[in-house]
């Protein structure tokens, strides 16, 4: 055996320390950081004035956890705008000639969110064209239009547990709560996920009215979290599910 097949033992026994060491002092770091100021909940009601923020799986913060969400799963950037919440009707004849009657009929049906549950959020919306004959009646051709894309966004599950789905009024996108951060423990704030820096720095921060589609679960969400109580953050959060605010606000 040569001095490097020796040697080479050494070597990887070394580098399994290092990384034990380096994840020590991570959660050291973390553990012993301030929290953020905390803020009184706001109302939960399905339509609330929210600040927003928006980050990204390549900021300095959180290259550490790739692209993922705090539930294992893949973060995703939201549908492209809308400009407007509401649907907008187009209409395309079929002809020249057809005299063209355009009804929209949405149907949004959301699925109860479940860590056990793979199932995806889906909305249907379907453009109904109704084409008047010479004789006075009418044919009807559905079109089935794609559901939107949901994003994630990251909050402090206390106040919008995991699961939570709601969409920005002024833009019409939908975005799920899969995901929490340290700076959003005890805050009033919405962490949107976008693709890229570009799409992360052009949000910036802002005040944005929300429509909740729907409430995650407050029970799901704590016993999700319980055993990460090591982390602070992740206490304050546990300690505003199980309605101590009081006890949250007071922890630094």
């Amino acid at each position: 055996m040569s001095r490097t097949d020796l040697l080479k033992p050494s070597f990887a026994a070394f580098a399994a320390l290092g990384a034990i060491l380096l994840s020590g002092c991570e959660a050291t770091r973390t553990s012993s950081r301030t929290l953020p100021a905390y803020e009184t909940p706001i109302a939960r009601t399905d339509f609330q004035n929210v600040r927003t923020t928006a980050y990204t799986h390549t900021e300095a913060d959180h290259t550490q956890y790739t692209n993922h969400n705090a539930l294992g799963g893949e973060l995703h950037a939201a549908g492209p705008a809308i400009h407007r919440a509401e649907n907008v009707t187009r209409a395309i004849p079929v002809s020249d000639t057809d005299d063209v009657d355009i009804r929209r009929v949405s149907n949004s049906t959301l699925q109860p969110f479940s860590l056990d549950d793979s199932r995806s959020t889906t909305t249907t919306v379907k453009t109904t064209r109704v084409t008047k004959t010479a004789r006075g009646s009418k044919r009807t051709v559905a079109i089935a239009k794609k559901p939107p894309r949901i994003g994630s966004a990251a909050a402090d599950w206390g106040r919008w547990p995991m699961g939570t789905t709601f969409r920005l009024i002024s833009t019409g996108q939908i975005y799920r709560v899969d995901d929490y951060g340290w700076a959003l423990a005890g805050r009033n704030t919405i962490d949107l996920y976008m693709a890229n820096r570009h799409d992360m720095n052009t949000w910036g921060a802002r005040q944005e009215p929300i429509q909740v589609l729907q409430w995650g679960d407050r029970q799901e969400s704590l016993r999700f979290l319980e055993s990460k109580q090591s982390y602070k953050h992740i206490k304050r959060m546990v300690l505003e599910l199980q309605g101590n605010e009081q006890e949250a606000a007071a922890l630094q």
